[in-house]
């Protein structure tokens, strides 16, 4: 566990934390328009992101103040994509704690984790609607790319972004 103070902790997800995670990604994603086929919602591994993330090189961290689950987001292989390339996934926040930098820190965090199981580049994908998420993509170095990578199924994502850990400048 991670203390990021204020009484916000990062930790990993526990089998315990799948309906608090899964409501908050349903939740977000009707919030910015972005529900059923074709968006994050819709995978299989929303229901029990806990199983979904104990795969070799994969991993899915949860934010929380007083035990009570405020978002989450994780890494694991690209699916469909090459092995040296992992995919940020699935990072969703309760309203109530957007814009207090939480998301740049579970971020940098990933990353760093990504970079120790041996990834050499991050993709990350997403919707025109979600302005805030692409402002801090960039502030933490992934430029955006013209298509889609790898076979994530989203087809209806229109944002995409990759960080080559190797070429910025860390």
């Amino acid at each position: 566990m991670i203390e990021l103070g204020n009484g916000y902790f990062i930790r990993p997800i526990s089998e315990e934390d799948n309906p608090y995670i899964e409501n908050i990604i349903l939740n977000v994603l009707k919030e910015y328009g972005a529900e059923g086929e074709g968006y994050a919602g819709s995978d299989p591994e929303t229901k029990s992101m806990y199983n979904a993330y104990k795969g070799e090189r994969s991993f899915y961290y949860v934010i929380t103040k007083e035990d009570k689950v405020l978002g989450g987001g994780g890494i694991s292989p690209l699916r469909g994509g090459d092995e040296t390339i992992c995919e940020f996934q699935k990072m969703y926040f309760l309203k109530e704690v957007r814009g207090k930098g939480l998301g740049k820190a579970l971020l940098n965090i990933c990353l760093e984790q990504a970079k120790k199981l041996g990834f050499k580049k991050c993709y990350i994908e997403t919707t025109q609607q979600m302005d805030e998420a692409q402002g801090l993509y960039l502030k933490v170095g992934f430029r955006p790319i013209e298509k889609s990578m790898g076979s994530t199924g989203h087809f209806k994502i229109d944002r995409f972004y990759l960080k080559d850990f190797e070429n910025d400048g860390e």
